[in-house]
């Protein structure tokens, strides 16, 4: 089949957009942008004439993901709050729900869970904290939309649609990047806390943990992303105009705020939950949605669970994140997180490339597919 664009010449003469069309021409005159500030430059190379206009909120699709949302000054000051107070809270109730169903129901002792530097976390207990975390992400987006005024679907792309497609060939990719690395962590460093350590075997409450990770954390990563890289990330930027310095201080805020909700005071884990949550909002930014990153959470935590599943024995999942759990050997994670990042950017400069041979003018401004 011949190229239909072959056909047809590009022209090399462009048209200002301050520029009128004759009515003879029958081309409409180019609208001006109304959700990017007076003066400043959209990727079309186009200047916008009308500011911004404080009463309503808009979705930029000019801007990148994680600076393309506009909401009046005080949303960010109550929707913050009110997702991280939320999670506080329903994790609280997960909590009072799940220990008295442990103590009375599943006969474990109370000193089981009252161990602060490592407490015991069962299948059962890990189900009420993903549903807590999922309830979190549902919360997240209601509060974009009625507090904010921002439509939810600004939570997960940019310019184009969300695309599960994309999702899970993203996931495809990596998933087996972090299984090789966890396996050689195991062989090459056995005394690195990987899983459990009871070694490989089935029992009841492996296959309880088992089937919990495998119905609920792939949602729980999903709706921690949301959270965190979704709507806080959004909620920061909103307040600052040039798109660059808005990027820049909604991934370090969405950042910093990720890495502390994990409650941990060794300051080595503290780095390593910060820059798992930098690498998310980096691949957001590179996609210009959270495909990438959600396959990235998902598969990170589905498969550290699986393997911790596959080994746990009859005991509870044990989750350390005391002064002194971790060392200098998370700089091995942080580096795969890191090779993440970089494997989902030249994800995306090949479906660029692709983008670009199939359809030029959309690949001349830059604009994502909904592939």
């Amino acid at each position: 089949m011949s190229d239909p664009t072959a056909s047809a010449p590009v022209p090399t003469a462009s048209v200002s957009a301050s520029e009128v069309p004759s009515p003879a021409s029958r081309v409409p005159a180019p609208e001006p942008i109304r959700d990017i500030p007076a003066g400043e430059s959209t990727l079309a190379g186009t200047v916008n004439t009308v500011p911004l206009d404080p009463r309503r909120p808009h979705v930029d699709p000019a801007r990148p993901f994680g600076a393309h949302v506009r909401t009046r000054w005080w949303a960010p000051l109550v929707v913050i709050p009110v997702v991280l107070i939320g999670m506080l809270i329903l994790q609280v109730i997960s909590t009072f729900v799940t220990i008295p169903y442990e103590l009375f129901i599943g006969g474990h002792s109370t000193e089981e869970f009252t161990n602060a530097d490592a407490p015991t976390l069962t299948p059962v207990m890990m189900l009420g904290v993903n549903l807590s975390l999922i309830a979190t992400g549902l919360l997240a987006l209601l509060a974009l939309r009625v507090i904010a005024g921002v439509p939810w679907r600004a939570a997960f792309a940019v310019g184009r649609r969300f695309s599960w497609g994309r999702l899970l060939r993203t996931a495809g990719v990596m998933a087996p990047v972090i299984l090789v690395f966890f396996a050689l962590m195991e062989l090459l460093f056995p005394s690195v806390p990987m899983t459990g350590e009871a070694g490989f075997g089935i029992t009841a409450t492996g296959l309880a943990l088992l089937a919990i990770t495998v119905l609920t954390t792939p949602l729980q990563a999903a709706a921690e992303e949301v959270v965190f890289r979704g709507v806080i990330g959004e909620m920061v930027a909103s307040w600052i105009r040039p798109a660059s310095l808005a990027l820049v201080v909604g991934i370090i805020a969405s950042s910093l705020i990720f890495g502390a909700s994990h409650g941990s005071v060794d300051p080595w884990l503290f780095a390593y939950y910060t820059i798992f949550g930098l690498s998310g909002a980096l691949m957001a930014r590179i996609t210009d949605g959270l495909e990438a990153s959600i396959a990235f959470h998902a598969s990170n935590n589905t498969l550290l669970f699986i393997a911790t599943a596959l080994t746990i024995g009859d005991q509870g999942l044990t989750i350390d994140r005391s002064a002194g759990s971790g060392g200098p050997f998370m700089l091995v994670f942080i580096a795969l997180d890191l090779l993440l990042v970089a494997i989902v950017w030249l994800l995306e400069k090949r479906r660029r490339a692709r983008s670009a041979a199939t359809d030029p003018a959309r690949a001349v401004l830059d604009v994502p597919t909904t592939a």
